[in-house]
């Protein structure tokens, strides 16, 4: 972790606490049963998106035989993990909505099941990211994306609006400047200490160089093995074929 990556990890928290300060008391608004298919539709795409991603990603690593995580690849796993948490919750508040207007009690059912599969799904991501990545890279953007995801399913399939005082509004639209602000601090963290001057640079403690170090290392211990490999397959033929040839 160098200090751009901390500086994000921090915009992004003050950010998450302007969203859920600036939120305020909703009316409940009349919702069709067609929002659902639309939500699961949305976030198929935005999985589709976010894995084609991380695939380019993936062998970008693999081709420069990198060892290490990239942050990318942290911080989409705990996009998708946080964007199943938003989709729990606002599928479980759905069924209430929809057994207050008359609905049938069997989509409350429904939709907790839903919401709890969401939620499943979800910690199996973030556990993926969390088994080879940073935990608060991680645990930062899961939280962020599902305050995230859950404000925009909230406008877009339950009515809710934004905030009617001039206060919460602007404390809601600075929540969420702050957090694109940090998580794409958190993106090109690498690239700006590069840009860094020289001075400034040695000052903050960075990682940047850690794929360059392993991969080398790993070069190096390669080809130092692979002679000894064969001397030390030479010498066993000998030893073995030696006692036979003095039998004979």
């Amino acid at each position: 972790m160098n200090a751009v990556d901390w500086m994000g990890i921090t915009l992004a928290g003050i950010g998450t606490i302007g969203v859920g300060a600036g939120g305020e008391e909703q009316v409940a608004s009349a919702i069709s049963i067609l929002h659902l298919p639309w939500l699961a539709f949305i976030v198929a795409v935005l999985f589709v998106l976010l894995n084609g991603w991380l695939r380019i990603f993936r062998r970008h690593r693999r081709e420069q035989e990198m060892m290490e995580y990239e942050v990318v690849e942290e911080i989409i796993y705990g996009l998708e993990s946080g964007i199943l948490f938003g989709m729990a919750s606002v599928v479980s508040k759905m069924g209430f909505l929809f057994m207050e207007q008359g609905f049938s009690r069997m989509l409350v059912p429904v939709c907790i099941g839903i919401s709890i599969s969401c939620s499943g799904t979800g910690f199996f991501y973030q556990t993926r990211g969390l088994k080879h990545g940073r935990a608060i890279v991680v645990s930062t953007c899961a939280a962020v994306a599902s305050i995230v995801s859950g404000v925009l399913a909230g406008m877009l399939a339950l009515g809710e609006k934004l905030p009617s005082a001039p206060t919460a509004r602007l404390s809601l639209l600075l929540g969420w400047l702050l957090i694109i602000v940090g998580v794409v601090l958190l993106v090109s963290s690498a690239r700006l200490v590069r840009l860094l001057p020289r001075r400034f640079r040695q000052l903050v403690p960075s990682g940047v160089n850690r794929n360059s170090g392993l991969r080398r290392s790993a070069s190096v211990h390669a080809k130092d093995t692979s002679p000894s490999a064969v001397i030390h397959a030479a010498t066993l033929h000998h030893l073995i074929t030696s006692p036979s040839k003095e039998k004979a």
